[in-house]
């Protein structure tokens, strides 16, 4: 949808949107938000000026937010206002229809897979850590317990059951690519082969280009794995690219270094090719935004996509009143890496699947320059 005034362009709203968040006057419109779980949480999907974004609006920044969604008119659309003043139009993407569906033995498929942005199938194959219950060693930001404690969600996604609802969010709602996550089993494969499973299975069904994340394997046969079972793009994420801020915020993940990381990057980019391995970085957990940089020219060397996101602080995590960065504090960290990747070659678009090919997360993509 268009913007209504040239006062704010769409790049500048969607970040502003992402760092302060949005109140809803009507909390139904769309697809039901989500609360909790791993990954990003407390968003909801928003499509400004024909971009679907996911937008904070259950965070304690979303509700002191300027900016309101006003209730949906007759063609769908919400005005959305600053301040109390109209700026533009937004409109919310629809509940999916696979969502009224359940398996024979009675699990919601919303339990077992998520529509995230606009046409991105997302699970956690296991929604469970070894780091979670110990708040010693957990990420301080992470909330993969949450959706499970409270009925939303179920412990183990078994292949079968991830086969079934994908075809079904292909056939139903159209559905482009599938994130496959999962929480960290175990300090060996740390997660490689309950993807590599569950990858075959939906591959097995329906032809859907998926996008693994998982911490870096003890052992880089796990790349080859996880090709040959159907994972067509990998996401290895750092979070925060300091060891100083790891220690802090993550200090269970921490104990696998960044020595680790880099050399798995190489070796998974061996594998998947440039462009197809991926990793997620908080902006506003404590990295400089020249560190920040100074990574992601890193990554980027080796053909890994720096997929930077704002921190958003999710209720019931340690970190719940830590603040998300400004709007400012992005637009100076993504405009030079939209350079960057333009010069790297690195375009969001040829990845087959994953975070960084629905951008919903960030508005990176809107600050690429596309390689020539």
């Amino acid at each position: 949808m268009s913007i209504l005034t040239s006062e704010i362009p769409a790049q500048q709203l969607i970040t502003e949107l992402q760092s302060l968040g949005m109140r809803l006057a009507d909390p139904t419109a769309g697809a039901p938000s989500r609360r909790g779980g791993a990954g990003p949480s407390d968003h909801k999907a928003v499509t400004v000026d024909g971009t679907t974004v996911m937008i904070p609006v259950h965070t304690g920044s979303a509700f002191n937010s300027p900016y309101l969604a006003a209730p949906a008119g007759a063609d769908g659309r919400s005005a959305i206002m600053r301040d109390g003043r109209t700026i533009g139009m937004i409109s919310f993407p629809r509940q999916p229809r696979f969502y009224k569906m359940q398996t024979l033995d009675g699990v919601p498929y919303s339990h077992i897979a998520t529509l995230h942005g606009k046409d991105v199938l997302a699970t956690t194959v296991l929604q469970s850590c070894i780091r979670y219950e110990s708040r010693r060693k957990s990420c301080q930001f992470c909330s993969i317990g949450q959706s499970l404690a409270a009925g939303r969600t179920i412990l183990r996604k078994m292949p079968e059951q991830l086969a079934e609802v994908a075809r079904a969010a292909v056939l139903l709602d159209g559905v482009k690519h599938m994130v496959m996550t999962t929480g960290t089993p175990n300090a060996t494969d740390r997660g490689a082969a309950i993807l590599c499973e569950s990858a075959f299975a939906v591959k097995s069904a329906v032809d859907l280009p998926i996008q693994g994340q998982c911490e870096p394997p003890d052992d880089d046969a796990w790349f080859t794995r996880m090709r040959d079972a159907g994972i067509d793009a990998l996401g290895m994420h750092l979070e925060a690219v300091t060891p100083e801020v790891r220690a802090r915020i993550m200090p269970g993940k921490a104990s696998v270094p960044l020595s680790r990381y880099f050399d798995a990057f190489e070796r998974a980019v061996a594998v998947f090719g440039p462009g197809q391995v991926s990793t997620y970085i908080l902006a506003g957990l404590g990295d400089t935004p020249e560190a920040i940089l100074r990574c992601c020219e890193q990554l980027i060397g080796i053909g890994v996509y720096p997929f930077v996101v704002p921190f958003v602080p999710i209720a019931g995590t340690p970190l719940e009143d830590h603040p998300a960065p400004s709007a400012q504090m992005m637009r100076e960290l993504l405009a030079p890496l939209g350079d960057m990747l333009g010069a790297g070659g690195l375009d969001s678009g040829e990845i087959k699947a994953g975070c960084g090919r629905c951008g919903a997360c960030s508005s990176l993509s809107t600050f690429e320059r596309k390689p020539s």
